[in-house]
């Protein structure tokens, strides 16, 4: 699998794959990806960088140069996937499009990775996720509702993206594979699969005429649901998305009385009460210390989370037990904590094998290996500025 985006979709998408066995092989101009600096950083190594490029093996390549865009063909002969997300028209210009990458390898899939897609009046435009948090109408549901629209801190749209692209990947390699089909390309948008999961408030317009605003951190399909601060100061989330977790809720809390109202039973009609079922979890909550109202909501069946920072996930038992963060010993910063693979799979299980490599490490192996590459050959791509 070839690499060949930059910053946090496309290589989001190659690091999911390469998490559960996938070969990648990250494919970088020979100034880095804007990924290597972006973010914090440790004794000059990109802490995001260390996380998502990590399980790749990391080579050069100008493909702006004629001599680049050969060794990338020649990769691409061999390779079942290519991952890029230039604007439309660039891997055509460097005669790197799929038409021509596909010549001597029928089989290729290729993911194109861009902010509004291959075609349509915004095709050319720069596409970044924080355009698609904003153009799904994510930004404007989320924050205080007499707040401006809000985006997150962290790259959500490409996030969801990028794990939509490797799904999209294995679908490609299930039709070619299984269903005795072709390679093909994927036109993925970064746009759309945020704008998928922000749920039905295009159909509720296009059905009722409501324009749906933002509603802080209550739900509007729901209540109670908020975040609230106990009497020591610690912040706690609670849902209740299902009938019988609220009527514990609100029993829990001094207020049975509700639960016997006819409209309890419909959490949109709960959500339309929310300001009296808030003030009275807020109000319990608020009188009582973190560890009680941990204890007496488990003890009650109902659903409660802490709010969490950094320290809290590093010690939380829970996420000790599944092994979510996993340790390893980085060449360049020692031992290094990361989130480990998404899911447990029983018999195919994924391993986070090393942290984001050094710029050009694997590229004369890579290169020698693969395309054939002499040591007198590679050293004269390196004096020109190719690799």
């Amino acid at each position: 699998m070839l690499d060949v985006a930059t910053l946090f979709a496309g290589p989001t998408a190659a690091t999911m794959l390469a998490d559960f066995g996938a070969d990648v092989v990250k494919v970088e101009h020979p100034d880095g990806d804007p990924l290597r600096t972006h973010g914090h950083v440790k004794d000059g190594h990109g802490l995001l960088w260390k996380l998502l490029g990590r399980n790749k093996w990391t080579v050069t390549i100008d493909l702006s140069a004629a001599e680049g865009q050969e060794l990338l063909r020649g990769l691409a002969r061999q390779a079942d996937v290519l991952i890029e997300n230039f604007r439309p028209g660039v891997m055509e210009r460097w005669d790197l499009g799929y038409d021509r990458l596909s010549e001597g390898n029928p089989g290729l899939v290729m993911l194109r990775t861009t902010g509004f897609g291959q075609f349509g009046p915004y095709a050319g435009r720069r596409g970044f996720g924080t355009l698609a948090e904003s153009m799904s109408g994510f930004a404007e549901l989320t924050g205080e509702p007499d707040g401006p629209p809000t985006l997150p801190p962290f790259g959500l749209a490409d996030g969801i993206a990028g794990i939509c692209g490797a799904y999209a990947v294995m679908l490609a390699l299930y039709h070619r594979d299984a269903a005795g089909g072709r390679g093909q390309v994927i036109d993925l948008a970064i746009v759309e699969p945020i704008l998928t999961l922000v749920g039905a408030y295009p159909t509720v317009y296009d059905q009722l005429g409501v324009v749906l605003r933002r509603t802080g951190n209550r739900s509007m399909n729901n209540a109670p649901r908020n975040t609230y601060r106990t009497a020591d100061g610690r912040w706690v989330a609670i849902s209740t998305s299902a009938t019988p977790i609220a009527a514990r809720v609100m029993r829990l809390v001094g207020r049975p009385d509700v639960v016997e109202e006819p409209w309890f039973g419909s959490g949109i009609e709960r959500a339309r009460h929310g300001d009296d079922l808030d003030g009275a979890v807020a109000s319990w909550i608020g009188a009582r210390g973190f560890d009680e109202v941990m204890r007496r909501f488990e003890e009650a069946g109902a659903a409660i989370a802490p709010i969490y920072d950094a320290v809290d996930v590093l010690e939380d038992p829970q996420y000790r037990a599944l092994e979510s963060i996993v340790t390893l010993d980085d060449e360049d910063l020692g031992p290094l904590r990361i989130q480990n693979v998404l899911f447990r799979m029983l018999e195919t299980p994924g391993r986070v094998r090393f942290a984001g490599r050094r710029l050009g490490q694997d590229t004369r192996r890579i290169l020698g290996e693969r395309l054939g590459l002499t040591e007198e050959r590679l050293s004269e791509l390196a004096a020109r500025g190719v690799i």
